[in-house]
């Protein structure tokens, strides 16, 4: 996508997926007008200016703020052109322990990005959202789900503004913070990888995917589409003996909020779920502003047979012990190998 010339601005653009923009963004776009940093975490700004210094890279800004505070985004914003909005808190024991702060920075930050980005002329948004949204079991993903309804609705209120407001939906990033793989590889030196249930699946997707997935977004977009991406699923068994064949794995029970599968596209999302290819898109159910049929045309879109769903237990698409020993080594730790003294798997 083009970006020469244009501003714009990352909410929680300190995360794993944050950083992972901004070096695709500068590499791919060097000609950038400015990229904005927005995020409440003042050390890890610090920490982000490192990888990234003002004095090289000039078209960065440091933009301390929470998206709880809607003065300090709508000045923030002046000037922008696109969104990309990833603050979030998303550890699922946390926010049940702290359900409104959960509700404060997930539902009310959601509609605080909606609103400043309406009276600042930013001309595309994409939210990033989770596969917890989908039938949500907990409080995170049920937050979730509200910031992808108030984002897919906000496109009916833009009156005379031409903005777009869409959403890219999927699951685990590989290596991001609070993710199992830094986890495991932690706990690999201790000799002993805890399972929370042996059946447990899970969907995966690379930092890189997930950045070129909000770049297919930012440009492709028609307002109020969902994008689910076509991801590979792993077993968690499978993940603990590509990272610690040798270690013991004891099965300790699944976590308050936590589900088996996790899903991304609902049966009862499938009346309004098209395939285009690469990606899925969840239309929205409500009125829009284009035509479905044009939609249809210029996309190629298949629309999915009613009660399907994606759910990463029932996928067809399945990585192997070897295959996430691979991605661990190229994508999270080009130092990681395996010990296979006295390994069974060999």
């Amino acid at each position: 996508m083009e970006l020469s010339g244009k501003n714009i601005l990352i909410t929680g653009g300190t995360g794993s997926l944050g950083n992972a923009l901004t070096k695709y963004i500068l590499q791919t776009n060097p000609q950038v007008n400015r990229l904005v940093i927005f995020s409440r975490d003042e050390q890890k700004q610090y920490q982000m200016a490192q990888k990234f210094p003002t004095s090289t890279y000039q078209q960065l800004r440091y933009f301390v703020g929470d998206v709880r505070d809607f003065e300090r985004l709508k000045r923030a914003m002046k000037g922008i052109d696109y969104v990309i909005h990833a603050a979030a808190m998303k550890h699922v024991p946390i926010a049940e322990y702290n359900p409104m702060e959960c509700v404060k920075t997930n539902v009310i930050g959601a509609e605080n990005v909606i609103n400043a980005c309406l009276e600042t002329g930013v001309e595309r948004v994409v939210a990033l959202s989770t596969d917890k949204a989908a039938a949500p079991i907990n409080l995170y993903g049920a937050t979730k789900l509200v910031s992808d309804k108030l984002f897919v609705a906000a496109n009916n209120i833009t009156g005379w503004n031409p903005i777009k407001f869409s959403v890219v939906r999927y699951g685990n990033v590989m290596g991001s913070n609070g993710s199992v793989i830094p986890f495991f590889l932690k706990k690999k030196a201790e000799g002993v990888l805890p399972i929370t249930n042996n059946n447990m699946t899970r969907f995966n997707i690379s930092l890189q995917d997930g950045v070129e997935m909000i770049m297919h977004a930012l440009e492709k977009a028609w307002g109020g589409e969902i994008f689910v991406p076509k991801i590979p699923s792993y077993k968690i068994l499978d993940l603990a003996n590509a990272i610690g064949p040798e270690c013991k794995k004891p099965e300790v029970g699944i976590r308050p909020g936590e589900k088996i599968h996790e899903e991304m596209i609902t049966t009862s999302d499938s009346y309004n779920t098209y395939d285009l290819g690469k990606y899925y898109a969840i239309l929205p159910t409500a009125t829009h502003r284009w035509k479905l049929d044009e939609f249809i045309n210029y996309f190629d879109a298949k629309k999915v047979p009613e009660g399907f769903r994606y759910n990463s237990g029932e996928n067809t698409q399945w990585e192997t012990i070897e295959s996430l020993r691979n991605l661990i080594k190229f994508h999270v730790d080009k130092n990681f190998e395996v010990n296979y003294e006295n390994n069974s798997l060999r």
